[in-house]
Order: C-alpha cells, then sequence, then structure tokens
C-alpha cells in the first residue's frame, strides 16, 4: 500500500511538471527576455530566406530581356512581398531580438520592463507573419507594392468608373491587416524598451553612461511610438475606403489622392532610421573592442543619433518631389533632407576616430562593422543626390533609387546585423563562430552586393524604370541587368555559407567563454550563455565601460581619482 502511493505521487510529480516545463514548452510559454531575443531573431532570419528567395525570382526574371520565368502578376505579388518581408518581417523583428537578448544585460537588468507584454508582442509578430505570407497559399499576395500606393490599391467597386486602375480581390487587405498585426508588436516591444532603459538601469548607470546600442535602441523605439500610428490611420482609411464606401483618397469624391503618400512616408522615412539606427548602435559597440580603445565622441554619436530621430519627421516628402509640391514645399524638403546628413556623418567621422591608431583585431564581428561604414556611406552619398530636386525628378521611379535603398539597407542593416551575431553569437551559446567561414561570408556579400546593386544606378540614369516585370532587348540594359542578378545568387550563396557555419558551430563550436572579446559592457560580465536571472547581484556602473574598470580597477582607480 505504501509503495502504490509513492508510485501515485511520482506519477503526480511527472504529470504536474508536463508541458510548461518540456524543453517545447519552455520556449513556447517564456517570458525570459533572452528566449524571447532568440526567437525573434530565428524567425526574422527566416523571413529573410524567404525574402532572398523573393529576390532571386526577381532577379531570375529580370536576367535578360522579354523574361518569362513568372508572369505579370506573380512578380508584382513577389516584388510587393520582398519588400514588406525585409523591411517588417526580417530587419525590425532582427533589430527587436538583438535589443531584447542584449539591452536588460548591458543595463544590469534581470529581464524588461514587461516580461508578459514583451512575449506578446512576439506573438503577434509571429502570427502576423504567417498570415502575410499565407497570402500565396490564396494567390492573393499583396501586389501594389510594399507602399502599397492609394487609390490605386483601392477596390473595384471603390473605384467606379476608374475600377481599371485599381486592385480588385483580397492582396491589398492582407497588406493592410498584416502590417497592421505587425504594429501592434512594434509598439508593444517599443514600450517595453523604452520603460526597461530609462527605469531600470544599473545603479551608476546615468544617461550619459548607456551603453550606444541601448542608445540607439531607445531612439529608434520613440520613433516607432511616433511614426507608426500615421501608418494605422492611413491603413484604416485604405480598408474603410475598400469595403465601407469612404473615399478618403479619391478626388472625384472630395478625398485627395496625395493624402496616402504624405500619411505613409510620414512613417515610411522614419522607418529608413527604424531599421538603420540599431546598425548604427551594432557599430558603436564592436569598433572600439576590437580597436582596443573607448569609443571615439560618446556624447556626438549619442546626440547626433536623437538628432536623427527628429529631423527624419521632417523629410517624408522628398520621396515626392514629382508629384506636384509648391516650390517651397519642395525647398524646404530638400533642405532638411540635407541637413539630415549632418549627424549622420557625424557618426562616420566618429567611427573612423575609434578605428584611428586602435590596435585593430579583424575578426568577423570587426569586418563586418567595417563593410557596413563603407557600404552605407554609398547609400548617404546616393541618398544625398537624391535630396537634389533637378536630379530626383530624372531619377525617380527608376531603378536609381532601387540601388539606393539596397545599399542602405542591405549594406547598412544587413551587414551590421552579421557583425551583431558574429559578435554576441558566443554570449547566447557559448561557442565561437568559424573565422575562416565568416571571412567567406563577408567576401561573397560585399562582392555580391556591389555586382547586384551598384549596375541599377546605371540603370537608372538610363531610364530603368522600378517595378517592371521585363524589358525590351534594345536598350541597353541587358548586360547591367544580368550583372545585377550573377551579384544576387552571389548574395545567396554567402547567406547559405552562414547558415552552414551557424549549425556547424551550434553543434561542434569552440568554447567561448564568458568573454571572448575582452569587451567593455555589462553583457559580457555573466556566464555565455547567462542565467535566467542574468546577474547574482546587480552590478554598480562607474564609467561608460563598467566591465572594463572590473577587469582592470587599476586604471579605474586612478580614472576616480582623477574625477
Amino acid at each position: 500500500m505504501a509503495t502504490s502511493t509513492i508510485n501515485d505521487r511520482a506519477t503526480t510529480v511527472v504529470r504536474e511538471k508536463s508541458f510548461s516545463e518540456s524543453y517545447l514548452g519552455e520556449w513556447l510559454t517564456t517570458t525570459d527576455h533572452k528566449k524571447i531575443g532568440i526567437m525573434y531573431m530565428v524567425t526574422a532570419f527566416f523571413f529573410f530566406l524567404v525574402g532572398g528567395l523573393e529576390a532571386l525570382l526577381i532577379r531570375t526574371q529580370l536576367a535578360e530581356p522579354n523574361g518569362k520565368v513568372i508572369s505579370p502578376e506573380t512578380y508584382n505579388q513577389i516584388f510587393t512581398m520582398h519588400g514588406t518581408t525585409m523591411i517588417f518581417l526580417f530587419v525590425m523583428p532582427m533589430m527587436a531580438g538583438f535589443g531584447n537578448y542584449v539591452v536588460p544585460l548591458m543595463m544590469g537588468a534581470r529581464d524588461m520592463a514587461f516580461p508578459r507584454m514583451n512575449a506578446f508582442g512576439y506573438w503577434i509578430l509571429l502570427f502576423g507573419g504567417v498570415f502575410l505570407q499565407a497570402s500565396f497559399l490564396f494567390n492573393a499576395a499583396p501586389n501594389g507594392g510594399w507602399f502599397m500606393y492609394a487609390p490605386l490599391s483601392l477596390s473595384k467597386e471603390a473605384c467606379g468608373v476608374h475600377a481599371y486602375t485599381c486592385t480588385p480581390g483580397m492582396n491589398a487587405d492582407f497588406w493592410i491587416l498584416g502590417t497592421t498585426l505587425l504594429g501592434i508588436s512594434s509598439i508593444t516591444g517599443s514600450l517595453n524598451f523604452v520603460v526597461t532603459i530609462l527605469k531600470m538601469r544599473a545603479p551608476g548607470m546615468s544617461i550619459n553612461r548607456i551603453p550606444l546600442f541601448s542608445w540607439m535602441i531607445m531612439v529608434m523605439s520613440f520613433l516607432l511610438l511616433f511614426a507608426l500610428p500615421s501608418l494605422t490611420v492611413a491603413s484604416v482609411m485604405l480598408l474603410l475606403d475598400r469595403h465601407l464606401g469612404t473615399h478618403f483618397y479619391q478626388y472625384a469624391y472630395g478625398g485627395d489622392p496625395l493624402l496616402w503618400q504624405h500619411l505613409f512616408w510620414s512613417f515610411g522615412h522614419p522607418e529608413v532610421y527604424i531599421l538603420i539606427l540599431p546598425a548604427f548602435g551594432i557599430t558603436s559597440e564592436v569598433l572600439p573592442v576590437f580597436s582596443r580603445k573607448p569609443i571615439f565622441g560618446y556624447t556626438f554619436i549619442a546626440w547626433s543619433g536623437v538628432a536623427i530621430g527628429f529631423l527624419s519627421f521632417t523629410v517624408w516628402a522628398h520621396h515626392m518631389f514629382a508629384v506636384g509640391l509648391p516650390p517651397v514645399a519642395q525647398a524646404f524638403f530638400a533642405s532638411s533632407t540635407a541637413l539630415i546628413a549632418l549627424p549622420t556623418a557625424v557618426k562616420i567621422f566618429n567611427w573612423l576616430g575609434t578605428i584611428y591608431k586602435g590596435k585593430l583585431v579583424l575578426k568577423a564581428p570587426m569586418i563586418f562593422s567595417l563593410g557596413f561604414i563603407a557600404m552605407f556611406l554609398i547609400g548617404g552619398l546616393n541618398g544625398a543626390a537624391l535630396a537634389v530636386v533637378p536630379f530626383d525628378y530624372q531619377v525617380t521611379d527608376s531603378y536609381f533609387v532601387v540601388s539606393h535603398i539596397h545599399y542602405v539597407l542591405f549594406g547598412g542593416s544587413v551587414l551590421a546585423i552579421f557583425a551583431g551575431i558574429f559578435y554576441w553569437f558566443p554570449k547566447m551559446t557559448g561557442k565561437l563562430m568559424s573565422e575562416t567561414l565568416a571571412q567567406v561570408q563577408f567576401w561573397l556579400l560585399l562582392i555580391g552586393m556591389n555586382l547586384a546593386f551598384f549596375p541599377m544606378h546605371l540603370l537608372g540614369l538610363l531610364g530603368m524604370p522600378r517595378r517592371v516585370y521585363t524589358f525590351p532587348g534594345d536598350l541597353g540594359w541587358n548586360e547591367l541587368n544580368l550583372m545585377s542578378t550573377v551579384g544576387a545568387f552571389m548574395i545567396g550563396v554567402g547567406v547559405m555559407v552562414f547558415v552552414f557555419n551557424f549549425i556547424k558551430s551550434l553543434r561542434s563550436g569552440k568554447e567561448a567563454g564568458s568573454d571572448p572579446w575582452d569587451a567593455f559592457t555589462l553583457e559580457w560580465d555573466t556566464a555565455s550563455p547567462p542565467k535566467k536571472y542574468n546577474f547574482l547581484t546587480i552590478p554598480v556602473v562607474r564609467s561608460r565601460r563598467p566591465f572594463y574598470d572590473k577587469k582592470n580597477p587599476e586604471i579605474a582607480d586612478w580614472k576616480s581619482a582623477i574625477h
């Protein structure tokens, strides 16, 4: 009888441990910021592969004149979903993933401010992403571009006599509802980041000691909080126009066909900085560690990020120079676009100052960060050219603009993302990734992206419009398009090298220890991977390099004596 009771109790214990304590259950029910961060990053990378396949289909279709690989309607769906996937489902959630994992550790905190809201944001992201991609199953994927311009995206019923210019079916509805869900995810994450960074800092971590990556995540979060409502309002009005008979975007009924562009780009240009500011933060963490010196001009880098945030709300109409804006508006937005280049240039000169006379260690995070600076500089310079109104008139809606955005977001955000993965992979897994494979990947990506995107400058100058599914063979565009396609496939090979390196390193990578880079900030003052509680005791911060001070107490004491 006693034996039976013991067995019953054992069975009860096993039953109570069931799902939420199983390996899968821990991940599905977790509120731990580190696991949520990893889920964000894995999900985002999956969508990166999806968006990359879409890009390769686009480039295969455009590899030669009069291509017939895919139909015009399929092409419209694929190029729309490529842009939507890369922006809303890759770069934004990937940066949120880095922030989720690293920011609480950098702050000396045990978790994010609102752990359950943090988990809610991830699951909304996943649902929104699956919802958008599922549109392909119904042959109803969004097909109006990632910008979904109204009134072209209205339904046939809403367009009336102009139905031939509109978008029938559910295609635009999938985009509207999907991006709205993703916006909810971004808002919850942004609120969490702002409260965590401002209210959960370790003792002694004043505002001017916050690590620069956390600074840029905070600015990004404020941008999302103020920019996303514009997109949400525009999308709701479009949904009402399509299904409930309102006419916000129709001139014939008293609406304004340019209203969508104003509302969308009021979100869309801050969005560019939402995508690039965390990349600035990653670079600002990597460069000093691998230059073996403090960041040059910390204050300028931090506050130039804030300046970029403010100015990003004053430049939206440079996307609209060709729509007939009054000359005074064109002059204002051209000036503000030129002005926003100044705080960006401040960062680049400070990064170069950090590298100058440093003891450079050319490990994978460093080479990707250096590649980021070079490629983003090209994207920034041709962006400055687009601020010149007469030049913009000539190249607007051409492949010159496609080249610009890819140098900024692939040469910028994507190279910085890989720098961040190589930098923090040892912290997340306790393993080091292969430096040899990282070098192979870097050169494949660097050569491939320049081969893919630089010819687009020339194609734009030669008059090739964007968003066309094919082109005739007698316009001088053939060789440049083929070069671009070869470069795109080279990028694909580079990404596959990374996937192989990632899997191989997870299985049999060299043990990293807790501080493989001899780093400066608090996330390295923990085990790799960190315990659930992050820190056994909350650290006390006395400088901008708290972990460096802990490892070099004699230098820290000397600095304290001076101050």
